[in-house]
């Protein structure tokens, strides 16, 4: 990708001391920039999900020693299986852990458990639904406010899904989902493009139609019985919400957009080309992250129970349908197809992670990933089991982590083996209680500068990331 830094003149940019401060700093510039001040080394956070979960053949399986996602060994003696042996390059700026999982979810079927992977929340398996905020807005409401996007939110099947059945990982402070995009061309124009002019006169006018709104509301409120004015102040909320965005817009509008190159991304691409999408959403974040677009990013590649477009992303190594590989891990080559998958997945996790570590960090600080932590991983293990998460953490050398290591909390009691009929793995019961994911999530809080002391259902930060 290639920035146009000789065609800016960082003057156009400088509206006022406070839009200064959001502004990129750029080495080409450094004269200018050492007159408004540099930047502060800024803090990124990206969470890819997978659905499905991974291969986990028996031990004594002539398929455990290559197909087996998790790796063999421990600490910072452990070998990748060819599940992860694409990621090998990158050993030493990642972490591998098991173990964790949300207590909520346990129980829950694994086609229902992806709407609490980044807010822990007890949705249940059935009746009333209602989620909390997800890990990436709660990191996007302390830093949102210093890019011109708060965040990027995206999945191959896009919009929201529906409940238990999200196609999104985002979710806000009332638990309600954030549609995710999914059209690379459209995700690239709403970064980088200018549709029109007028967008000063129409922010403008959804202004003052969001004022007349909330004064009739008031007047309405008062007519309402009480579980009624409940009903409306939630939809308020989300009205207050608008406006917020309304108003950051009026900050950015006259703040031209970065100029870049997109020439390298197929952005006409569809999930039916499957490596090539994943390629493009990947380059998307990436683009976002080296442009301070935005610091925060989720991408679903693909919702559970093998629905939507995203269960033919396993077409770019040759299968049909990316599910129903989990269901025929008893077949001949089974587990080998279904671990094909996963090194599929692993390949272009690594070609994103080591884009972001080639791309210096404006300013001469190191490189992007540096400075950006990726989560990557599934709300599943073993066949349908909603427990012992597969999850790797990257990047983020500059925020403390101690990578090259494969935390292994679970230990001996993980659930492995295919399923033959009968009792799945998520109707049984378990002697062992894993840590709460959600203690994780504090410690990652905390290392991207929230001052956190918990989240969902956290016992305590992790201590050993």
């Amino acid at each position: 990708m290639r920035i146009d830094i000789a065609a800016l003149d960082r003057r156009r940019f400088l509206r006022g001391s406070a839009l200064a401060l959001a502004l990129p700093w750029f080495e080409s510039l450094a004269g200018a920039a050492g007159r408004v001040g540099r930047r502060a080394r800024p803090k990124r956070f990206a969470c890819i999900y997978f659905p499905d979960g991974v291969p986990m053949p028996l031990a004594a399986d002539p398929a455990y020693q290559d197909w087996a996602w998790f790796p063999h060994g421990g600490g910072t003696d452990f070998q990748f299986t060819k599940c992860l042996e694409p990621l090998a390059p990158l050993r030493k700026d990642l972490t591998i852990l098991s173990g964790l999982s949300h207590p909520s979810a346990r129980a829950i079927h694994g086609h229902s458990n992806a709407d609490q992977f980044l807010t822990g929340a007890a949705t249940g398996p059935r009746g009333t639904y209602k989620n909390s905020i997800s890990l990436d807005q709660e990191f996007a409401a302390h830093v949102g406010s210093e890019t011109r996007y708060a965040s990027l939110v995206m999945s191959t099947d896009g919009g929201t899904g529906t409940p238990r059945g999200a196609q999104t990982l985002s979710f806000d402070r009332n638990g309600r989902a954030i549609p995710a995009a999914h059209r690379p061309k459209k995700i690239f124009d709403s970064l980088f493009v200018t549709s029109d002019r007028d967008a000063a006169r129409r922010l403008a006018l959804d202004q003052s139609a969001l004022d007349d709104l909330l004064s009739d509301a008031k007047a309405l409120r008062q007519k309402l019985s009480g579980n009624d004015q409940r009903a409306l102040d939630e939809y308020l909320d989300s009205v207050r919400e608008t406006e917020q965005k309304i108003e950051k817009a009026k900050r950015w509008v006259n703040i031209p957009l970065p100029q870049v190159d997109g020439g390298h991304l197929e952005l006409e691409v569809t999930p039916e080309e499957s490596r090539a999408y994943l390629q493009a959403m990947y380059g998307l974040i990436h683009l976002a992250f080296q442009t301070d677009s935005t610091r925060v990013a989720t991408y679903q590649i693909g919702r559970e129970n093998g629905i939507g477009l995203s269960d033919h992303l396993s077409r770019a190594v040759g299968f049909p349908l990316a599910h129903q590989l989990t269901h025929e891990t008893k077949k001949p080559d089974g587990w080998k197809n279904f671990g094909t998958y996963c090194r599929f997945l692993s390949e272009e996790l690594g070609r994103f992670i080591s884009k972001l570590k080639a791309t210096p960090e404006a300013g001469g600080d190191g490189n992007l990933l540096d400075n950006t932590l990726v989560l990557f991983g599934s709300a599943s293990s073993a066949f349908h089991l909603s427990r012992n998460y597969p999850l790797i953490l990257l990047g983020a050398g500059n925020m403390g982590f101690e990578h090259g290591r494969y935390l292994n909390y679970a230990g001996a009691n993980a659930y492995a083996g295919g399923w033959d009929g009968g009792t799945e793995p998520w109707q049984r019961e378990f002697a062992t209680e894993e840590i709460p994911l959600a203690n994780l999530f504090v410690k990652l809080l905390q290392r991207l500068g929230v001052p956190a002391e918990s989240f969902a259902d956290s016992t305590a930060a992790l201590a050993d990331v």
